[in-house]
């Protein structure tokens, strides 16, 4: 097994705010004490549980951009909610698509999904898990994690679902091109489909991104299943995912 999550840590350099605040075995008795009318003493040695509280987006770390994301309706209908979507479509094939000879900001096409398959010698199925590797993982911890990624164009998106694919993924901070690169075309010659292309693909199709995974450089290019299912937040935009590819030897 391959864990190809990042973690949710402070530390990480996310532009989406959150923080963890870390509550001791000390801090645990004080709680427990408070909940069930008993002293701290009560406790082994004053300890109890530790836990953490946590304040974050659902999609900070590692997770599935649920239709609902994208824009209220998707194929004429209210768009699904990440509790709503079949846990079919996350436990399936993985394919690697290595995109690391582009450069950060970089656009791919339907050509490139095309040519590097035919190098592959891989036909893409239904319900294949497909994920696009660029490293940007490898920077997490730097100031610049998310604007270094190659990002997908809303045709090669498109091209995608047509193949029957459900969940797409990348290891960059998002699936578009990184957003000052989308703002920068737009100011520069303002247009329709610039901003967030990609992702308004979701309106005319229902699919599911995965985004921010990682260690996608040690998993073959095919020959091996992926487990990303989402976490069950009522009506959600999105749910975290500790992602992992299962490799049968």
């Amino acid at each position: 097994m391959v864990d190809i999550s990042v973690p949710i840590d402070k530390e990480l350099k996310d532009p989406l705010p959150f923080s963890i605040r870390y509550e001791s075995h000390d801090d645990g008795a004080e709680l427990a004490a408070k909940l069930y009318g008993l002293q701290p003493e009560d406790f082994p040695e004053r300890k109890w549980g530790a836990g953490e509280s946590l304040s974050l987006t659902s999609h900070a770390g590692t997770h599935v951009d649920a239709p609902w994301h994208y824009w209220p309706t998707s194929e004429g209908k209210p768009s699904r909610t990440i509790d709503e979507l079949p846990l079919e479509w996350f436990y399936s094939d993985g394919v690697v698509l290595d995109f690391t000879d582009k450069a950060p900001g970089y656009e791919l096409t339907i050509q490139d999904l095309e040519q590097k398959l035919a190098q592959m010698e891989y036909k893409l199925k239904p319900y294949d898990i497909v994920m696009i590797r660029c490293d940007a993982d490898k920077k997490m911890y730097q100031d610049d994690y998310a604007q270094i990624h190659v990002g997908v164009s809303a045709d090669a998106t498109r091209w995608l679902i047509e193949q029957g694919i459900k969940v797409m993924g990348t290891d960059g901070w998002g699936w578009d091109t990184p957003f000052y690169v989308q703002a920068e075309d737009y100011k520069s010659n303002p247009r329709p489909d610039v901003l967030w292309a990609a992702h308004f693909v979701g309106k005319e199709k229902e699919y599911c991104q995965i985004e921010k995974l990682a260690n996608l450089d040690q998993l073959p290019p095919y020959g091996f299943k992926v487990s990303v299912f989402p976490v069950k937040i009522k009506g959600g935009s999105a749910g975290w995912t500790r992602a992992v590819a299962i490799i049968e030897e």
